[in-house]
């Protein structure tokens, strides 16, 4: 089965981008391929493929390449026009909006995943104005349920969310996509797990067989059996 619709890239820039942070993500060590002994998430999802987005953080090299293909895709599906605040998710979207932040030039919040008191911005670390149009910033998501909390969060505190970026996204579960347009949010990622399996494939990165058995995975995530079984 090939990538969903929706996980393809739209122009040969985005592709280039993306296949340059799905090398980065393999060359730090970020990614992990399993399905002879497949993770089990807290949404107890069975997935042979495992992504640590945080450890970008440690690699300049890394997090300078990504945080300038999230500039160029920012510039070219939003419009930093459209921005006035650059909000993280807590925790591991943090550091990402510190760096879009800076290289956009825009003022950062920071959305607590829960609030901590009461009143309006209780869940809002930093100074937001009414009718900021936010970009929520995360380092990945899977079928976009954590989003919104955050979105709506930042729509109580008076924000306009239109779209959320991520650096990665699995790209694999339809619900990602419907939740966003239900809430009208555009989603924008540099990688899926698309790019990261042709990044392995290119690079030989992995056996054959592992390679193979998380593109199954991929095609379809809710029937895969773990390689061996």
């Amino acid at each position: 089965m090939a990538r969903p619709e929706k996980a393809k890239h739209t122009s040969d820039a985005a592709r280039a981008a993306a296949m340059d942070t799905a090398r980065h993500l393999l060359d730090i060590g970020a990614v992990n391929f399993k399905p002879e002994d497949p993770y089990t998430f807290t949404s107890g999802r069975v997935s042979p493929s495992y992504i640590d987005c945080r450890r970008v953080i440690a690699f300049p090299e890394a997090r300078e390449a990504m945080t300038a293909h999230a500039v160029d895709l920012i510039d070219r599906e939003i419009g930093r026009d459209n921005i006035d605040v650059v909000a993280g998710g807590e925790t591991a979207g943090i550091p990402y909006a510190a760096f879009i932040a800076v290289a956009l030039g825009k003022p950062m919040v920071y959305v607590r995943k829960e609030p901590k008191g009461f009143g309006r911005m209780a869940q809002i670390e930093g100074a937001l104005e009414d009718n900021a149009k936010v970009l929520l910033v995360e380092d990945l998501t899977t079928d976009a349920g954590s989003k919104v909390r955050f979105i709506d969060a930042l729509r109580e505190a008076g924000a306009t969310v239109e779209h959320t970026y991520v650096v990665f996204h699995y790209g694999i579960f339809a619900e990602a996509w419907e939740t966003m347009e239900n809430l009208g949010v555009g989603l924008h990622a540099l990688a899926t797990w698309w790019d990261v399996l042709d990044a392995a494939r290119e690079n030989s990165i992995f056996s054959a067989e592992q390679l193979d058995s998380v593109e199954e995975y991929l095609s379809a995530p809710d029937s895969w059996t773990p390689m061996g079984s």
